[in-house]
């Protein structure tokens, strides 16, 4: 009997992904790893690699198609010897259902056509390579990808390259918008799975906020000296900030934990995720045991999997679970907000800008520069006195951070 192929889950949590592409047809011999389709989740692009050999005999959702929910059937592969009339008796019965195809990230596919659609090419007849979001976005408004430059990895064309090109006044493009003036942009898988992942967080989980004022001259300091020392790889603020929530994870445990409704679920070691701006929504790589590892190793490392998130690229483990989660918007400006928990974890912190501030020592004002840290907590796993608890060793590594070398 035919071979099932049904539509993987990425994660526990996805229930639906969007097929982009097929990169085999119908007919093709199939080897276990070819490559067969591109797959669009809530976080990536992927590829969705044959686990059986065969011949593809018949493919049941066509490229393109968004929503396709979690094992559905996407395509039949014929075992040798069988031939396609046994295709019609495998797509209405239950067929023989082979493992759940493996999964490759990579970067966001270039078009959103099937295998034997050509590739859509520009003016001059060059291909052009654009995200789905731009591609989508640009259809809408009528915007011409072939006279846009791209700004995204490796010349890729974005949103932001297709919002531009609508405001540009010397833009010969026309920009079309509804009657009521304003225009509607397709939502993203992403974009939708991070909405109802969040409501549901802000709806479900009883959240309590802390803050605390670090005074950060003598980081600043520091980092700067270090800076200095170091011919490449400079060190960020951030770096700083990512050890120092790692160490007080395992200074103060209790925090380091997640509601499982039948249990509270300790953690033995700082797996801090670290919220990273990307197109078409938001990702949270994970550095595992941050504790264990010096700040040019955390830099290091930081700056592959943002760099990696940025282009679709990140491994599933490498942006799944997590015992904790940073969120900085101080490079924005940012003074202080208050972050949504990212479920299951108990805790995230916020981060604002380091800005200068007058403050009172000793009886006198002085200007210090100070950085405003709010802790979201579920209060069903964290109460005030252990969130305090945290943010103390939070702020104690912060504001004296040769701690953080040792």
């Amino acid at each position: 009997m035919p071979i099932s192929i049904l539509m993987p889950a990425l994660s526990p949590t996805m229930t639906e992904g969007n097929l982009i592409k097929w990169l085999k047809k119908e007919g093709d011999l199939i080897k276990a790893g070819d490559v067969l389709a591109e797959i669009e989740t809530d976080k990536a692009t992927m590829e969705v690699e044959a686990v059986d050999e065969g011949t593809l005999g018949r493919i049941m959702i066509a490229a393109g198609t968004e929503q396709v929910a979690v094992n559905t059937l996407i395509a039949l592969l014929l075992e040798e010897g069988e031939d396609a009339g046994a295709l019609d008796k495998a797509a209405s019965p239950k067929p023989k259902v082979t493992e759940t195809p493996t999964l490759a990230p990579k970067p966001a596919a270039p078009e959103n056509a099937g295998p034997s659609a050509p590739p859509k090419t520009g003016n001059t007849g060059e291909r052009i390579f654009a995200s789905p979001l731009a591609r989508r976005l640009a259809e809408h408004i009528n915007v011409d990808l072939g006279t846009l430059s791209g700004s995204g990895p490796h010349g890729r064309i974005i949103k932001s390259d297709v919002e531009k090109a609508s405001k540009s006044p010397s833009s010969s493009t026309m920009v079309t918008y509804g009657e009521s003036g304003y225009t509607d942009i397709p939502l993203t898988m992403m974009r939708k799975i991070t909405a109802k992942r969040l409501t549901e967080s802000k709806q479900e989980i009883p959240h309590f906020y802390l803050s605390v004022d670090c005074t950060i001259d003598t980081l600043l300091a520091l980092r700067a000296d270090i800076n200095t020392r170091l011919e490449s790889e400079k060190l960020s603020v951030n770096d700083f900030i990512i050890r120092a929530v790692a160490l007080a994870l395992i200074k103060v445990p209790e925090a380091n934990v997640s509601w499982q409704e039948t249990a509270l679920r300790h953690y033995k070691s700082a797996d801090v995720a670290v919220a990273v701006a990307i197109e078409g929504g938001l990702i949270t790589p994970i550095i595992r045991s941050a504790e264990n590892k010096t700040l040019r190793q955390l830099s290091s490392e930081m700056k592959i999997l943002a760099e990696k998130a940025r282009s679709g690229k990140l491994a599933p483990e490498e942006f799944q679970g997590g015992s904790f989660t940073i969120s900085n918007l101080g490079m924005y400006g940012i003074k202080h907000f208050g972050a949504i928990i990212n479920p299951p974890q108990a805790c995230i912190l916020a981060v604002g800008v380091g800005e200068q501030r007058p403050i009172i020592r000793g009886g006198q004002v002085e200007i210090a520069t100070q950085m405003t840290c709010t802790l979201s907590v579920d209060h069903r796993a964290v109460d005030g006195a252990v969130g305090s608890a945290y943010l103390a060793a939070f702020k104690e590594f912060i504001e004296d951070p040769l701690k953080l070398l040792m």
